[in-house]
């Protein structure tokens, strides 16, 4: 499972015309998922991306969280984040899950998010979406599990 985490000022996401989340202060969140992925990777990065002190403090050191700054989030699922570039130059995207391993691990990532006190809201799994943002900083981060 991999997240490509970026700070955002603002950010959005519409399917056909249709804003289906908007937020203000926070993340907004590629989440990708490959064959082996489980419950227990996705804890894992829930716990991370909650905790993750890149919001500035009084003194303008990255040192605050989003549960500090009472920010919230969006997740969209991202298959391409596991994308073979290797040979060639048509993407390759083996690596990534099946729809019916990939969504109940997203929807569970959504669900445990929440739980954590984050305002989290969705994508449309498997839609063709516009997303739309502001990078603060920028901050772009990239974890692994």
């Amino acid at each position: 499972m991999k997240i490509v985490v970026q700070r955002v000022s603002h950010a959005s996401v519409t399917v056909d015309g249709k804003m289906i989340s908007k937020i203000g202060k926070g993340f907004l969140v590629l989440l990708g998922v490959t064959h082996n992925d489980t419950k227990e990777n996705a804890d894992y990065l829930v716990k991370k991306l909650t905790n993750l002190r890149v919001f500035e403090d009084e003194q303008g050191k990255m040192n605050r969280s989003i549960q500090d700054e009472k920010g919230e989030m969006i997740v969209v699922s991202q298959f391409t984040l596991y994308a073979n570039c290797s040979q060639g130059n048509r993407p390759s995207f083996i690596e990534a899950a099946r729809p019916e391993i990939a969504n109940p691990l997203y929807e569970y990532f959504l669900e445990e998010c929440n739980k954590k006190g984050v305002p989290t809201y969705p994508g449309v799994f498997g839609a063709e979406m516009k997303v739309e943002l502001l990078n603060d900083g920028p901050v772009t981060i990239i974890i692994e599990k």
